[in-house]
């Protein structure tokens, strides 16, 4: 059975370190940003996370792509 993959919009994740619990563990925050294009590179994408997250009130602590697809039956 042929199966075809048609990417959708990916999402650009930043995670942010927003203070520590009582235990000292950091506590984090994600921020998520839609409709990235699916075939925007790993470069751009992380200029612009650079940029959004200098504009935070809170350091940046990873940065994520997520890409996705429909899978569509070609029989």
């Amino acid at each position: 059975m042929p199966v075809m993959s048609l990417p959708i919009p990916s999402r650009l994740q930043l995670r942010l370190v927003v203070g520590t619990d009582d235990e000292g563990k950091e506590i984090y925050r994600l921020r998520t940003f839609g409709n990235v294009k699916p075939d925007a590179s790993h470069e751009d994408l992380m200029e612009i996370a650079n940029g959004i997250g200098g504009l935070q009130e809170h350091p940046v602590e990873r940065v994520r792509r997520i890409d996705q697809a429909d899978l569509v039956d070609m029989s």
